[in-house]
């Protein structure tokens, strides 16, 4: 079945052909819940509000564009949605200049360990971190999305560098090799 008819039947409310879209796209959605999230329990949930939305809104896919871009615009939103009501933007003092620039240096540090420390990153550090440097926003959509001044995401943003380097520095294990439990691949 081709992916615009799939998307029709979607719209119908078609429950075969929305179980047929999630097992097409739950992967990739849920790396990208993943990113957002502090965890995978966490992930999930995430992943399984999006797909509700999703269900609800695919009335609004008009068939420009990339489908799997307006997935993934409508999992992001709807993760963000959810720290929005949670109070994880809420404002913080800003102890920090705008334009602080901190290197995080990932050398020889598997994915899956600097995963998991992005994830242990407070909220509203992660979110900003995610969208800047893994999604490619700029601080003035990252404060429309997130309802913060575009201030507020630079240094949200510099926190969550200078929290990554610091974990970085005080586990110098992980610098040198695998850490015990966590696979890395070679590529």
């Amino acid at each position: 079945m081709s992916l615009d008819k799939l998307i029709k039947q979607c719209k119908q409310q078609d429950r075969k052909a929305q179980e047929e879209l999630y097992k097409l796209f739950s992967r990739k959605l849920f790396s990208v819940c993943l990113k957002y999230s502090r965890n995978q329990v966490e992930a999930e949930d995430n992943l399984h509000d999006s797909f509700m939305v999703i269900f609800n809104k695919i009335d609004t896919y008009n068939f420009k564009g990339s489908f799997e871009g307006w997935l993934k615009r409508v999992t992001v939103n709807t993760v963000l949605q959810k720290y929005r009501k949670q109070g994880a933007f809420d404002a913080l003092p800003n102890n920090l200049e705008d334009e602080v620039s901190v290197e995080v240096t990932t050398d020889n540090v598997s994915l899956d360990y600097l995963l998991k420390l992005i994830q242990e990153l407070p909220d509203r550090y992660r979110l900003s971190f995610n969208l800047y440097v893994l999604d490619g926003y700029s601080h003035k959509e990252i404060a429309e999305i997130l309802g913060i001044s575009e201030g507020t995401s630079k240094s949200n943003l510099a926190r969550a560098k200078m929290a990554l380097r610091n974990r970085l520095e005080e586990d110098k294990n992980y610098l040198r090799g695998s850490p015990r439990g966590i696979q890395t691949k070679k590529i």
